[in-house]
């Protein structure tokens, strides 16, 4: 049995213009040699088919950071270290519309996480599968495009962070 707990409610999300704020993380668990393959990890959601990067809401008492960190723990059961901010991605909830997004409009908020640990338990393990996989296999079973354009932009990150070391 897992010791965490997953936050819930929506009373403490933060929101701006219309749009909820959520963050969340492209994680890889390769060292940054062009030898080795990365590897990112997807989770299933139990809303419908298709994997997903995990991520949700960031809330009034955390940063954007730990927001991120938080749901890696919560959604994946996995710690590492964020590397790098990579982006804001727009996308529509048709789960998650409320009073303070009818829309259903969210702005996430991407890192790359480097995972350093994966827990045995963890707080939506009933719920939820990780899964390791590369980049073009991630490509083919991502559920919604702004993610397939998140794994690019990583992809583009992991090259420019490549380059940087060798040269």
């Amino acid at each position: 049995m897992s010791e965490l707990v997953a936050r819930t409610g929506r009373h403490q999300q933060r929101y701006e213009n219309g749009y909820r704020l959520v963050a969340g993380y492209k994680s890889s668990n390769g060292d940054s040699s062009s030898e080795k393959i990365v590897q990112v990890l997807m989770i299933n959601s139990p809303s419908g088919p298709g994997l997903l990067f995990p991520k949700g809401g960031w809330e009034n008492d955390e940063t954007v950071e730990e927001a991120a960190a938080r749901e890696a723990v919560e959604e994946a059961g996995v710690r590492g270290d964020l590397m790098d901010f990579l982006g804001y991605y727009e996308f529509r909830s048709k789960t998650h519309q409320d009073e303070f997004s009818p829309e259903g409009l969210c702005r996430a908020a991407m890192f790359s996480l480097f995972v350093k640990e994966e827990l045995e338990f963890w707080p939506e393990q009933s719920t939820r599968n990780r899964s390791w996989l590369d980049v073009s296999e991630a490509l083919e079973t991502l559920r919604h495009a702004w993610m397939r354009d998140a794994l690019e932009g990583f992809c583009k990150w992991h090259e420019d962070k490549l380059n940087e070391t060798k040269g």
